[in-house]
């Protein structure tokens, strides 16, 4: 048995915002994933909120970050959807090296699935080119959070973390993920799924996409679904992987970002 995990960057409100909502909404019903990771969703005070409007229209449960508030009322913050119950939850302020605040955040959430209790880490890093410093800082500190969810990794459901990591993966931060080097936390790395499963470069940040046809460094592999280890054999190994939102839906392209989606395998056989 499998469970659909999915995990995208929506892009604000930039581009094309309202046009981009029917985009958005339509390949994420063609996908049907059964937990949605989401970054940069936003919410207008005392108006519309993107991620509980996806969540209705989905049919789906949600919890998200609250804020940062811009100065036009409109928030910035991640967000998970799932098909099952969600039982607990909570939000995690990650660190910036540089000594300027951090408005990055990490969503932990509990769901209720047919096959256990599931923990779920959605996430933003850092998105400057010269920023390794600062998303190696907010990796340790994923790391320690994931550390504190875990109980008995041996015999219990790995954690899933997913999101726009703004990292390539041989740099510094995502290689400690996935023990190429010194991990932040001894015991625990993290499968890439898209590494073992995917089937091409997975490139989510594309010049392709005419959102960033004159960006400085495109055509690079920035979001990730990744699945805690140890772990039961086969618990939480990849089935597929693969891109979504690559291409336009009438006419309009629905994020600056691919999405990630992946079945995971959920029992032991």
């Amino acid at each position: 048995m499998q469970a659909r995990v999915l995990t995208w960057n929506l892009w604000w409100q930039f581009g094309p915002w309202r046009e981009r909502q029917g985009a958005i909404l339509s390949v994420l019903q063609d996908e049907a994933p059964d937990i949605v990771f989401l970054q940069e969703v936003w919410a207008q005070e005392g108006g519309l909120d993107q991620a509980q409007w996806l969540a209705d229209e989905l049919n789906m449960n949600v919890v998200r970050t609250e804020g940062p508030w811009y100065d036009n009322g409109v928030s910035l913050g991640n967000a998970i959807l799932s098909r099952w119950p969600i039982v607990s939850w909570q939000v995690h302020r990650l660190p910036d090296v540089t000594g300027a605040p951090s408005y990055r955040r990490a969503i932990v959430a509990q769901v209720e699935t047919p096959f256990g209790r599931l923990w779920t880490v959605c996430t933003h890093l850092d998105h400057a080119f010269d920023g390794s410093a600062t998303r190696v800082a907010q990796c340790e500190a994923l790391c320690g959070i994931v550390d504190q969810l875990r109980v008995d990794p041996q015999v219990e459901m790995p954690v899933v973390l997913a999101g726009d990591f703004n990292a390539v993966p041989d740099s510094d931060e995502i290689r400690m993920m996935t023990g190429r080097r010194e991990p932040a936390i001894d015991g625990l790395v993290f499968t890439d799924l898209w590494e073992v499963a995917g089937e091409d470069a997975g490139l989510t940040w594309r010049r392709d996409n005419p959102y960033i046809e004159d960006s400085a460094w495109p055509n690079r592999r920035l979001d990730y679904v990744f699945v805690s280890w140890p772990r039961p054999r086969p618990l939480g190994n990849p089935l597929r992987t693969w891109l979504a939102g690559v291409e336009s839906v009438a006419g309009v392209y629905p994020s600056d970002h691919a999405a990630v989606v992946a079945d995971i395998q959920m029992v032991v056989d």
